[in-house]
């Protein structure tokens, strides 16, 4: 059976902050109208909707997809939530073009939120008993030292100082001072970046995207519905998932192989073969800065190892020859974990339809790419977008 094409017609994104005064249904509700509006939809043209939330810990509330469904819209509707941890903002798209995709319904409005201020004592918290009772939970492991670990394997797998890594994180910063919705934009220095607190070595606190309250989504069509709504569709050409073991202790964890496995689900969909000369511009998942290299190289948008230098040469600028993290990114727009992952859907929405503002990147891009990573370091979830 083939599948139906899929377009994003509409956006609407939240601004992400630290305590947002708003509830999490009203965040959902805020989106959701954005994107509704911007397509000139009302909520009756709405046939079914999916919600990405990550888990109900974070937000401090059990039975989450309960808890925010009249916010999202989903009263007397097709309602259905998903998560996979930090992967969860790229699922939720995913998990509408199946719908779409599938003729299930012909428009999907897909919504995605995070509240994690309403957490107490922290969303951390939630991560206390997920490890496994035997092997890992003896260790009394938090997620920031075992992203430390990784962080580390990854800088001595290929000589890599933390300067090199932290470029990272001055480029998203600066570049969030252009999106509206950003919580921690700003412009520093690498020395800045290496004289933040240390949190585990080698992470410092400038190394990584604090905790955030927002909500994201998108509306979802079916070809002809898309073509008779907009002249400007941006279509999801490629959608691509990949769960490894959740046994971290037992990875080299120097290389994300779930995201390239996800990556080439969705590159043979979208027909793509080079991704580093086909691909105009990238969201990869940056919840710390080490991770935009280390997704890199696993979107094949880069041989392994060669990220740092590439970005310390520009070629990750808004004005090189593959922008990555436009928007800002996690380290710079904040993190509120599913919201974060569909807002990079929402920035190549954006630059491939030539409406990003002041981020906007040189030339006419088609093609993007965008991607999130989570749960227990196992889950890679990547789309492509062709306008």
């Amino acid at each position: 059976m083939g599948y139906r094409r899929v377009a994003i017609v509409g956006a609407g994104l939240t601004k992400f902050v630290r305590r947002a005064q708003e509830t999490g249904p009203e965040l959902s509700w805020q989106a959701s109208k954005m994107a509704l509006d911007s397509c000139s939809l009302r909520l009756k043209d709405v046939e079914m909707i999916t919600l990405g939330s990550a888990p109900d810990g974070f937000d401090g509330v059990h039975m989450k997809g309960e808890y925010l469904l009249s916010g999202a819209g989903g009263s007397n509707k097709s309602y259905i939530r998903n998560f996979v941890g930090g992967g969860t903002g790229v699922f939720a798209p995913i998990h509408g073009w199946m719908h779409v995709a599938s003729g299930a319904c012909d428009v999907c409005l897909v919504v995605a939120e995070e509240k994690m201020s309403s957490c107490h004592p922290t969303p951390q918290g939630a991560f206390i008993t997920i490890f496994d009772h035997t092997t890992e939970q003896p260790l009394k492991p938090t997620l920031i030292w075992i992203f430390a670990l990784e962080m580390r394997r990854y800088m001595e797998r290929y000589g890599l100082t933390r300067a090199d890594i932290a470029r990272v994180a001055v480029k998203n910063k600066k570049n969030a001072m252009d999106h509206p919705s950003a919580q921690v934009a700003g412009e520093y220095t690498v020395d800045d970046i290496l004289n933040s607190e240390v949190l585990a070595e080698p992470v410092h606190r400038l190394d990584i995207s604090p905790a955030g309250d927002g909500a994201a989504a998108v509306v979802l069509a079916s070809e002809d519905v898309a073509k008779r709504l907009t002249d400007r569709p941006v279509w999801l050409d490629g959608v691509g998932w990949n769960l490894d073991t959740s046994y971290w202790a037992t990875k080299d964890l120097y290389y994300p192989r779930y995201v390239e496995k996800a990556a080439r689900m969705a590159y043979d969909m979208a027909g793509i073969k080079e991704p580093h000369k086909e691909i105009q511009v990238a969201e990869p998942y940056d919840p710390f800065d080490y991770k935009e290299l280390h997704h890199m190289e696993g979107l094949l948008l880069c041989p392994r190892g060669e990220a740092a230098r590439l970005t310390a040469e520009g070629y990750t600028a808004r004005t090189g020859n593959l922008p990555t993290c436009p928007s800002g990114g996690a380290l710079g727009v904040g993190n509120p974990i599913a919201a974060t992952g569909l807002m990079k859907v929402i920035e190549l929405f954006l630059q491939l339809r030539g409406e990003a503002g002041k981020r906007q990147i040189p030339g006419k891009p088609r093609v993007g790419v965008a991607q999130a990573w989570g749960d227990l370091m196992q889950v890679g979830t990547v789309v492509v977008c062709r306008s």
